[in-house]
């Protein structure tokens, strides 16, 4: 009896968020005769913003940017609510009839590289039954991000375990967890954290922020008037690319400030936030980073919602360490003991790169920590494969959007040349590197051994800069002396020449 051949596709996608939703609309658009799927562990399109259900749950990002450059984002809100996002990704979606290409709940667990037959294989297993199944595709496009889905990170704290109430991480919040007239404390000065405490003080808890380090809070307006007027007077499209390029400036503008002139940046934020916080309230203590601006990220607030429920009362911030959880509350290291009917640990997130499936090539496990990113996107060493990461100083999106145009352009090069394969060398004698993800967080610092590094140079630096990736990924050249082409004859490769334009 004969065996089914596995269903065969041009590129397979792993994860239905905002990189897979991108990516499919790019395919689909560009290149439509491609065939291709997008997996997607869960039950549903959205990713973070399926998932993440806590009070207040939005984007510090301005939708402007943070949604894609082919949909206008037509809403009065710019820094906007979970809800929000996901009804616009699901529109993105209906639109471009992209929900044909999902197939939900098939968690990848398996890729191999086979250069012989000069594709992958791929093993998903249902997340209900268990039942797997094995595709092949020429081209693997991991777009989950960096992050674990089903779970996040909590610190070893001691006597948590033995808290009398709810203690909960934001990745995991119950659906009914009533807070009202409760006292809660949150743990952590993240941006999950800075949303979180103004969103329970809004619903009637009484809310503390226990933070170990200060974050730069900077506050923005929810609502763009001036953009409401520009869409009136010129049509959302025509808003939508000014507006963007407006955003896109002031976002980079305030980014190079800050590393130029660190100071004059901690002057102005904490000027600002001097400004909508009580009088004589010890600003330096709680707002006042002992790093600069933008070694982390940002924490940006709508409206100062989170400055309002300090000045109301409704909320406060302690900046302390923690000696122990008892029953009812924490003790801190100075004495105090701050009582909690629930515990919140925004502590942050568990990394897990490019949706944490094995990957091996030939026959090898592929070792992220080994691999060098090529342009940001691919990987050195790994054939016929790219991964979608965002900026963590600007928009996620944007860079979405760049390496979805440069994967469309990369497969029309190959189809024109007839190349089969495509893969990242290092120059021989190697070069010096360094993380891939160049950030202070602690989720990052926690993970430097599973990831892959990037080099000192083009193409091997992960740029942060929007406009740099525009003349690399958009305006420059699909090949160069770093990408070795492998002609279109299976079980037989033959190298082909790498050299832009031959």
């Amino acid at each position: 009896m004969e065996r089914d051949e596995p269903e065969h596709l041009h590129v397979l996608i792993v994860g239905a968020g905002i990189s897979g939703i991108g990516a499919a609309h790019a395919l689909s658009t560009r290149l439509p005769a491609k065939r291709f799927v997008v997996l997607e562990a869960r039950d549903s399109i959205g990713g973070t913003w399926d998932l993440f259900r806590y009070p207040g749950i939005r984007s510090d990002s301005d939708l402007t940017t943070f949604g894609f450059e082919f949909k206008p984002w037509t809403d009065r809100k710019v820094i906007a609510d979970g809800e929000r996002i996901l009804a616009y990704l699901r529109d993105v979606v209906s639109e471009y009839r992209l929900e044909r290409f999902f197939r939900f709940r098939e968690r990848v667990v398996e890729a191999a590289w086979d250069a012989g037959a000069a594709r992958w294989t791929v093993v998903s297993e249902d997340t209900g039954t268990g039942k797997r199944t094995t595709r092949t595709c020429d081209w693997l496009f991991a777009a989950g991000g960096y992050y674990r889905y089903d779970r996040g990170y909590t610190p070893e704290i001691e006597g948590l375990d033995r808290f009398a109430g709810p203690v909960v991480h934001p990745q995991q919040w119950p659906e009914h967890l009533d807070t009202r007239d409760k006292e809660v404390v949150v743990i952590g000065s993240g941006a999950t954290a800075v949303t979180i405490v103004p969103a329970l003080a809004r619903e009637g808890a009484r809310v503390t922020m226990l933070q170990r380090t200060p974050t730069y809070v900077l506050s923005l307006p929810s609502e763009d008037g001036f953009a409401v007027r520009l869409r009136r007077l010129v049509g959302d499209r025509r808003a939508h690319a000014l507006l963007r390029r407006r955003s896109i400036a002031i976002q980079r503008t305030l980014w190079v400030l800050a590393k130029r002139r660190p100071r004059l940046v901690r002057r102005f934020i904490r000027f600002l936030a001097v400004r909508q916080l009580p009088d004589g309230y010890p600003v330096d203590v709680h707002f006042n980073p002992p790093y600069g601006p933008w070694d982390q990220r940002l924490c940006f607030v709508p409206d100062g919602d989170l400055f309002r429920a300090i000045s109301d009362g409704s909320a406060e911030v302690v900046t302390a360490r923690i000696r122990r959880v008892t029953q009812h509350g924490i003790e801190l290291e100075d004495g105090r003991t701050l009582p909690a009917d629930v515990i919140v640990t925004a502590t942050g997130l568990e990394v897990q790169p490019f949706g944490g499936f094995p990957m091996i090539v030939d026959g090898s496990p592929v070792q992220l920590s080994e691999t060098v990113a090529y342009k940001g996107l691919m990987l050195s060493g790994v054939p016929n494969f790219a991964f979608s990461i965002g900026y963590t100083n600007a928009s996620w999106t944007l860079k979405v959007g760049l390496v979805c145009e440069y994967l469309v352009r990369l497969l029309e090069h190959m189809g024109r040349h007839g190349y089969a394969v495509v893969e990242p060398r290092l120059p021989e004698g190697g070069m010096a590197t360094r993380p891939l993800l160049d950030f202070g967080a602690g989720y990052v610092r926690r993970a430097l051994d599973r990831l892959p590094k990037q080099g000192p140079r083009v193409p091997w630096v992960t740029s942060t800069a929007y406009g740099d990736d525009v003349r690399l990924l958009r305006r420059g050249p699909v090949a160069d002396r770093h990408l070795v082409f492998t002609a279109r004859a299976p079980r037989a490769p033959v190298a082909a020449e790498a050299a832009a334009g031959r």
